[in-house]
């Protein structure tokens, strides 16, 4: 495989911005992509960052700091809420009371519309409960099935996006690289892609 160049990451970047359009956030998921990498991120234009783990997003904060905007996209444990609170400007993957309680910066709730117990997220009739006891919650959150078949996320997308419009929130975090494009046509406002920008 050719090593991965700015110039490279910058011509994906801009097909899936160009894509997505003015009203969608593209968020780089850097859960597999080391400190050193993201120096090529930051070369080309990547703005929006996720990370899925509080120690990673605290490594790559110390050497990038202000290179990016940060997003926390993982599953996001009490006792590490603390550091997301000083780090990042959007939560995508909130889906517990305690966390809620703690967190003093914007964020989504994450939804389980899969049914799968080892799913993260909320049961979708919880979700009226959830907004009643928390503020600062802008929008939802889902990760449909891994699937071969972008098609096959739809359904969930579009329950998504239901759901958001019966609670009266705006932001949508769905979508991810197996997906996105299926996701931006359901309403998606946020998309996380990884192996799109660095694969």
């Amino acid at each position: 495989m050719a090593p991965l160049t700015a110039e490279t990451v910058r011509e994906r970047y801009l097909r899936v911005r160009e894509r997505a359009g003015d009203g969608v956030t593209v968020v780089a998921a850097t859960k597999y992509v080391a400190v050193d990498q993201l120096a090529i991120l930051a070369e080309a234009g990547v703005e929006v960052v996720g990370e899925n783990r509080a120690q990673d997003l605290l490594a790559k904060h110390a050497v990038y700091g202000d290179a990016f905007r940060w997003h926390f996209i993982g599953r996001l444990q009490s006792n590490k809420v603390k550091v997301v609170n000083r780090i990042c400007e959007l939560v995508h993957s909130l889906d517990s009371d305690s966390s809620a309680k703690r967190l003093t910066v914007p964020a989504l709730l994450e939804v389980n519309l899969s049914g799968e117990p080892s799913k993260a997220g909320v049961e979708p009739d919880a979700v009226g409960a959830f907004l009643a006891a928390h503020v600062g919650i802008r929008g939802l959150m889902t990760m449909p099935s891994p699937a071969d078949d972008p098609e096959a996320s739809r359904t969930s997308f579009r329950q998504l996006a239901l759901l958001a419009r019966e609670h009266g929130l705006a932001e949508l975090s769905m979508g991810t690289s197996q997906d996105w494009e299926v996701a931006i046509e359901e309403g998606a406002t946020l998309i996380r892609v990884g192996s799109t920008l660095v694969r």
